[in-house]
């Protein structure tokens, strides 16, 4: 990689990206980079389905990673013109044109075994049977050849030795699986109840560590990180396995972890920018800066929603007795009743008081009824009258 170091050395890009744009929405995972644009190529051909013929340039790209590092590659989609200093975030092969011809692995295939993996451009040239490779031929040549494989398209080297090159490397193209992300957190988000420990978030990387750094919401919430033993973290290495700690009682919410580190991004991963026909493959790579994210979250305990839903339950039993006794009509009119019942206040004591209420208006009644009775008892009888005698 002799030509790479050089190339990283030199480039302008090696300052921090703080160019245009925000990163196209995603979880955290990789790297990110800004596009500094078409660096090493020659001309290519595309011959239109209309029989039109066009001269496109081909070759390598660079971008400036954030954090620093340098990276070099290849364009994925032919038509995408893909624009310098555009933002650009690293992600799997799916939501590229790679994701569903079957060929992403013949790409990463062509990318391992040719310019600027292979920099010994004679030997390069006597494989492919070319008379001689320059860098802008090679990397023309490997530009063609990732096109026909990833797009599908008719188009051809200008350089006579370029297209020898790009014919050499479709023909020969095995399968290499899609390479892991240069770091990640699986899954990225994680569930359970508070009071408990939620998890396992692994920890894929080819650095040999990475530090481990809770959100802000996190430490306000008292959640910690932990390791499989129970013992707080602050880096870790490939394979470890992330617990979010929640305390007992912690209301309802979510906390998330933030790994970085740096390593090389694996030859093969893809970087879009929202537009699939823009997307990158990674060709070569200096030491990058790298960053991941996970979540976790948790709702409020199942046995308390239980309680919760008892305690209702509970009271609308106690409504729906009262709400039958005093109103015996049809299901609708039970359930009007049980709504302004409920509504009202009322309670188990209800039929006791009304009970009370009934027993009083019937003996105030009788007391009525004797005190009425009693003046015409002691009223004037045939023995009583003035003229009696």
């Amino acid at each position: 990689m002799a030509l790479l170091a050089a190339a990283l050395a030199t480039a302008p890009g090696a300052r921090a990206a703080a160019d245009t744009g925000p990163l196209p929405p995603r979880a955290l995972e990789g790297a990110s980079a800004v596009l500094d644009g078409l660096k090493t190529y020659g001309q290519a051909v595309l011959r239109g389905a209309d029989g039109s013929v066009r001269q496109i340039p081909a070759g390598l790209y660079e971008m400036r990673v954030d954090g620093g590092g340098m990276l070099q590659t290849y364009g994925v989609g032919i038509a995408g013109n893909a624009q310098p200093q555009a933002r650009y975030a690293e992600s799997g092969w799916n939501g590229t044109p790679l994701a569903g011809n079957g060929e992403g692995g013949r790409v990463r295939w062509v990318l391992e075994h040719s310019y600027p993996q292979l920099n010994d451009l004679a030997g390069l040239a006597r494989a492919a049977g070319a008379s001689g490779l320059t860098a802008e031929s090679a990397a023309a040549g490997t530009q063609v050849a990732i096109w026909r494989l990833a797009d599908g398209v008719p188009v051809e080297a200008a350089d006579p030795q370029a297209q020898k090159l790009a014919d050499y490397l479709q023909r020969e193209a095995g399968r290499l699986p899609e390479p892991p992300a240069s770091l990640g957190l699986d899954p990225g988000e994680v569930s359970g109840p508070a009071g408990s420990r939620i998890g396992p978030v692994t920890v894929r990387t080819g650095a040999q560590s990475v530090s481990v750094t809770p959100d802000a919401a996190a430490v306000a919430m008292g959640v910690r990180v932990l390791d499989a033993e129970g013992r707080q973290v602050d880096t870790a290495t490939n394979g470890t396995k992330l617990f979010f700690e929640v305390p007992a009682g912690t209301p309802d919410g979510s906390a998330s972890v933030t790994v970085h580190g740096s390593t090389r991004v694996p030859v093969g991963r893809v970087f879009t920018s929202g537009v699939p026909a823009q997307a990158q493959i990674v060709a070569g790579s200096s030491e990058s800066a790298l960053g991941a994210t996970a979540t976790a979250k948790w709702p409020r305990p199942t046995a308390v929603q239980q309680a919760d839903a008892k305690d209702a339950a509970a009271s609308g039993a106690t409504v729906s007795t009262l709400g039958t006794m005093s109103v015996p009509a049809s299901a609708s009119s039970a359930d009007t009743s049980e709504e302004r019942l409920a509504t009202s206040g009322s309670s188990t004591a209800t039929p006791v008081i009304a009970s009370l209420a009934v027993g009083l208006v019937v003996l105030g009644g009788l007391v009525v009824l004797l005190l009425r009775k009693r003046p015409l008892e002691e009223g004037p009888g045939p023995d009583r009258g003035t003229g009696g005698e």
